[in-house]
């Protein structure tokens, strides 16, 4: 064997424990069957993406795992959508959708990112805080797309879903959701910043506002400065005045975040498993290992 061929072929076996060693992190279509109607919740509502060609609508329930589209509500998001629910651009094309189950009271929020390479912007733990924001619980949401998009259009087919069913999403608390996924984002783009800590900041600002229920922008300023100096995040004054303005309009829209206190330990507490999880999993430091022996064991039979 040459040299060459030798050094592909150590590539690929790299390759290879690469993905064995990350595989147990890799989100997966839960595989939800739709063969059954819940007639105390009605159908599943299936918002899908109003740009999809047909072959691309026919991915997306696929990924979804849609076994039977007589059992699910289907419904389109547009352009026009985007507009109305998260002031979006009337030009925008829409990929990304979801499915949405009601589920029992006290269930809680799962989300689901089915393709997780595909959703680019949005994470899990950015649409349950938004979610949440707007008032939406006890749900069961998966969000897929065919394509590389940041996940807005399934926010917005989420709310549209809402809207559709019961006429209750409140447009305050929807925009005040929507101003919080913007800032996030933002945040979350900024160097020495990244998802998970975004994320943590917004999670504890709220959990300390169910506790401490503060009753001025005074106080509400006091909570943000704490939990940035606990997290150790500086902010441009701009910034850190764009979150304070964020969090006193929920004090004022008068959030009642301590309903949704067993959620948001959830979510902080699933932040600090993805920091723990790479470090702890042993399949991966196995994996480097192996591959490092592997690497020694290639070289010595060169020579």
């Amino acid at each position: 064997m040459s040299w060459l061929t030798k050094c592909m072929a150590a590539c690929v076996a790299f390759a290879l424990v690469l993905g064995f060693a990350f595989s147990d992190v890799v989100s997966a279509n839960t595989g939800k069957n739709t063969d059954s109607i819940n007639e105390k919740f009605g159908l599943p509502i299936v918002v899908v993406g109003d740009s999809l060609s047909n072959a691309q609508k026919q991915q997306v329930r696929e990924d979804l795992g849609v076994t039977n589209t007589n059992n699910v509500e289907e419904i389109p998001v547009t352009a026009d959508d985007i507009v109305k629910y998260i002031n979006g651009d009337a030009n925008s094309r829409m990929y990304s959708s979801a499915m949405i189950t009601r589920e029992e009271e006290g269930h809680g929020l799962d989300i689901d990112i089915v393709t997780p390479d595909n959703i680019t912007q949005v994470t899990v733990d950015m649409y349950k805080n938004a979610l949440l924001t707007a008032g939406i619980e006890n749900a069961t949401v998966e969000v897929a797309s065919p394509v590389k998009v940041s996940g807005h259009s399934a926010l917005t087919g989420i709310y549209k879903a809402y809207d559709t069913a019961d006429g209750n999403l409140d447009p305050e608390r929807t925009e005040v959701a929507n101003d919080e996924l913007d800032l996030t984002t933002d945040l979350a783009q900024q160097e020495g910043l990244d998802d998970e800590k975004v994320t943590q900041l917004m999670t504890d600002i709220k959990q300390d506002i169910a506790e401490q229920n503060p009753a001025t922008r005074e106080e509400v300023e006091q909570i943000v400065s704490e939990q940035l100096s606990k997290l150790e995040i500086s902010l441009s004054e701009e910034d850190r005045q764009l979150l304070i303005d964020l969090f006193d309009k929920m004090r004022q829209l008068d959030i009642n975040f301590d309903s949704v206190k067993t959620q948001l330990e959830d979510i902080a507490g699933t932040i600090q498993d993805k920091i723990d999880e790479v470090a702890n999993n042993d399949g991966f430091w196995q994996g480097v290992k192996d591959f490092f022996k592997s690497i020694g064991d290639f070289f010595k039979n060169l020579f």
